[in-house]
């Protein structure tokens, strides 16, 4: 359930992939300027005064890079650092033995913090709060209270649904920054750093093309570049060009504004089928035959921040953007399906 710092072996080759690119510094980390001059800022203090940075929060869409930031926080402040997430720790047992764990300075990072259950989250605010832990031994008449102290720790939460968390435990956190997706520039220097350490040759016009495509997220530039990357050695040269990287990602079925089949399948739900909106999540869930969590946390916010989505009161509203990508009239009749 949980990781030492540097100290478990990786075996899974994506996560191997990760780490290999994951940056080690404040330095080395590119983009979300604002937030890491804030970060930056209270870890520095709290290295002056010799105590640890206070509990610091962490919202925004997955792959943008939150779990790197927290471990650069550690190893910024030089502490250990304790990994779990919000569904894992199903008991307030499994809390207690995460933080009696811990030591002075230590890290705890819970990813996905808004799923840990409600009776679990009330034994973690005095332990976040005053740095003790009330545990209740036996039941009925023998039940008795034990207390323990535990030191100094910092508590680091990760969120991709912000909204979810509850306002006491939000409130506890001293930091609380969201992270947002990344412009074409930040991402274009994060594929020509992660083809530096993967020894692959990209020129100027090919790491751009991977970077625009990339949907503002750096694990989704990671990953383009690692199958652009087989493309370019199985089909050609082994360098990385404008021309390689466009056939490659079209082999993918990623057009150039990023567009993947599944969006295009949302789009085509609601614009043929149900004469552009409104139209439930439900529904659109049915007709491409994806969960609504996933469309709605992976899927949704690249198409309205693009502007082929609309999200409303009453369903989802395809825009004069998505007709125009699908080459439709917007007065046009949907289709019609045969039984």
């Amino acid at each position: 359930m949980t990781d030492r710092f540097v100290t478990d072996s990786i075996q899974h080759p994506d996560k191997a992939f990760e780490l290999t690119l994951r940056p080690q510094t404040f330095a080395d980390y590119v983009g979300q300027r604002k937030v890491k001059e804030r970060i930056g800022l209270a870890v520095e203090a709290a290295k002056r005064r010799k105590e640890p940075v206070g509990h610091i929060l962490l919202s925004g869409p997955p792959g943008l890079g939150k779990t790197t930031l927290v471990h650069i926080i550690a190893r910024a402040m030089g502490a250990n650092i304790t990994v779990s997430s919000g569904p894992a720790i199903e008991r307030a047992g499994d809390l207690a033995g995460l933080l009696t764990k811990l030591e002075k300075g230590d890290v705890l990072f819970i990813d996905e913090i808004h799923r840990l259950p409600a009776a679990v989250e009330e034994y973690l605010y005095p332990a976040i709060e005053d740095f003790r832990l009330d545990i209740m031994i036996d039941q009925g008449p023998n039940s008795r209270s034990v207390r323990l102290n535990l030191p100094r720790f910092t508590l680091i939460g990760a969120t991709t649904r912000s909204g979810l968390l509850t306002a006491p435990l939000r409130s506890r956190f001293e930091i609380a920054d969201r992270l947002d997706y990344y412009g074409a520039e930040d991402l274009q220097h994060i594929c020509k750093r992660s083809a530096r350490i993967l020894n692959v040759e990209v020129d100027e016009a090919g790491s751009i093309e991977i970077a625009r495509r990339s949907r503002g997220t750096p694990r989704l530039c990671n990953n383009l570049l690692r199958r652009v990357r087989d493309y370019a050695q199985v089909r050609a040269d082994g360098r990385i060009t404008a021309d390689i990287a466009d056939k490659a990602l079209a082999m993918l079925e990623i057009d150039e504004h990023g567009l993947d089949e599944m969006d295009k399948r949302i789009l085509e739900t609601i614009v043929h089928k149900h004469s552009g909106g409104p139209v439930g999540i439900n529904t659109i869930s049915v007709a491409v035959g994806e969960e609504p969590d996933t469309i709605e946390e992976v899927y949704e916010p690249f198409l309205i921040q693009e502007g082929y989505l609309q999200r409303t009161p009453q369903g989802r509203v395809a825009t004069e953007m998505a007709y125009k990508k699908l080459g439709v009239k917007r007065n046009a009749k949907p289709q019609r399906e045969l039984f």
